[in-house]
């Protein structure tokens, strides 16, 4: 019995010796970890998206640093000058998503009467090439179960098409959004593309994303200057399917 009752006080102290290591050695590293201070930027008033950020909109403030998202931005210059890309409210943390380093949609003043923007869905995973297209790739579109008799097609006039932008169900730039986070599994994908294309590409796609599944295949990624000769190609079979029979036999 007496047996039984020292084995209880070994017990019982070695709890309290083990209260005591808690709150006179972890608890205090955490106190210190949660009063720890640090200066990030926010919003000092509301801000819409697309609008340019001045330094009237932004203020650096002391708080704390525990728990915080890593990519918080903790400079003004990081801020200032920058574009917004979602709508903000007033005392808003800023992270690089929500920010853009030039206007939205700039891409969209390339355009010269010439050729057109239109934007198709990604109505699946791989369709999209698994999320990894960006703008200025140099894409094929392939069309799946297509009219009536559900047929594949890759038309002619959609081999060699310019990718404007990659946009996620939120109005983002997918771009954006894979710079700014931690985890590629927690990532939004992109839903749509935004293609350059002549007038005639738009009325095909059109018809295409109302009567079949459009699926992407990547022809290049690199030099610009590489990239324009297959555009060039692209235009030189419009050029080619225009031009008068006569012409056309002639050649």
């Amino acid at each position: 019995m007496k047996a039984f009752f020292r084995k209880r006080t070994t017990v019982g102290m070695a709890c309290i010796l083990l209260s005591l290591i808690l709150t006179l050695g972890i608890a205090p590293l955490l106190n210190r970890a949660s009063s720890e201070q640090t200066t990030i930027v926010r919003l000092s008033q509301d801000v819409t998206k697309g609008a340019f950020i001045t330094k009237d909109d932004v203020e650096e403030v002391r708080v704390g640093a525990y728990n915080l998202p890593p990519a918080i931005l903790t400079s003004l210059d990081s801020v200032i000058s920058q574009y917004a890309a979602v709508d903000m409210k007033q005392g808003d943390y800023l992270l690089p998503a929500k920010l853009s380093p030039v206007p939205l949609d700039a891409y969209l003043s390339r355009l010269d009467g010439t050729k057109q923007a239109i934007s198709v869905t990604i109505k699946s995973l791989a369709a999209g090439l698994s999320g990894k297209l960006q703008a200025g790739d140099i894409v094929s579109l392939i069309a799946s179960d297509y009219g009536e008799m559900r047929t594949t097609t890759s038309p002619p006039e959609l081999h060699y098409v310019e990718v404007l932008a990659t946009t996620t169900s939120s109005g983002l730039e997918a771009k954006q959004i894979a710079e700014s986070s931690d985890d590629t599994d927690e990532q939004e994908l992109p839903s749509t593309l935004t293609l350059l294309v002549m007038p005639q590409q738009s009325k095909l796609l059109a018809d295409l994303e109302n009567k079949s599944k459009l699926h992407a295949a990547l022809v290049y990624r690199g030099d610009p200057a590489t990239a324009i000769t297959f555009i060039d190609k692209q235009d030189a079979y419009f050029a080619e399917v225009s031009a008068p029979k006569e012409e056309r036999v002639h050649e």
